[in-house]
């Protein structure tokens, strides 16, 4: 081979330390988080799982060692607020922006986003979030956007609650949500209906971080055919991901 006899001799004795064995054991555990996520975990949640797993590491450490793999997880440019200038009927904002509870089904928030697909086009996902869980706990999806979405969200998050009066309900100033039957319905639940500001999505910032996390883990990485292949991915997401693993910033584990 034309090596010189000492690099030989060097190869075959070569053992690895036991910092690098334990480096080597980190970085498979890491990748496998990061693997499981879909790429959706950054340092500071992988960090998390493994601390929750009982094992010692910073998170400096669990950055370095996804730079040495080439892992990093997917990533979105953040939401500038820019003021619009347009005049609205303003509605109560009983919320305020106070996104504290001291139990689940004291607040909640909805909201509708926007998902394309290839033969219906743009189709709509109406969410409730309870403030307190951070879980989507009603849903619809429709190829409309009226109050006839908004409302079967609702609807589904009152399913498996015994107290629903009282109930705080934040949303924006949207059509859907400030029609007739929709307000109706909240009336005869007993639910107390808080809105936004026209132009202040941070008054509703829980839900528009929810459908911004949506787009970034899931909805922006694939192209989906139709109506159907669309539904199923937003089902699996929420219900198999978002409220059964994923871990949430606001909540401390």
């Amino acid at each position: 081979m034309k090596f010189p006899r000492s690099i030989y001799y060097k190869a075959l004795v070569s053992v690895p330390s036991k910092r690098q064995l334990e480096a080597d054991k980190f970085k498979a555990e890491i990748k496998k988080i990061w693997t499981d996520s879909k790429a959706r975990y950054g340092a500071p949640k992988i960090h998390m799982v493994l601390i929750s797993q009982g094992k010692s590491i910073s998170l400096k450490r669990v950055q370095r060692y996804m730079i040495d793999m080439g892992l990093r997880s997917i990533v979105i440019k953040k939401f500038r607020y820019h003021s619009e200038r347009i005049t609205t009927e303003q509605k109560k904002n009983i919320l305020s922006r106070d996104f504290n509870t001291a139990g689940i089904n004291q607040k909640w928030c909805t909201d509708i986003t926007y998902i394309h697909t290839v033969r219906e086009g743009w189709t709509y996902l109406a969410s409730v979030m309870d403030l307190h869980s951070k879980k989507i706990i009603g849903y619809a999806y429709d190829t409309s956007m009226t109050a006839e979405l908004a409302m079967p969200a609702v609807k589904n998050a009152c399913l498996n609650v015994k107290v629903i009066e009282g109930i705080i309900l934040h949303s924006d100033l949207g059509t859907q949500y400030t029609s007739r039957i929709f307000e109706d319905y909240l009336s005869f639940k007993g639910i107390i209906h808080s809105f936004s500001r026209k132009g202040n999505p941070y008054d509703n910032a829980c839900i528009e971080s929810f459908h911004s996390v949506l787009k970034k883990e899931e909805i922006n990485h694939h192209k989906y055919n139709d109506f159907n292949a669309a539904r199923k991915a937003v089902f699996e997401y929420i219900e198999s991901w978002y409220n059964r693993k994923r871990i949430h910033g606001a909540i401390i584990i």
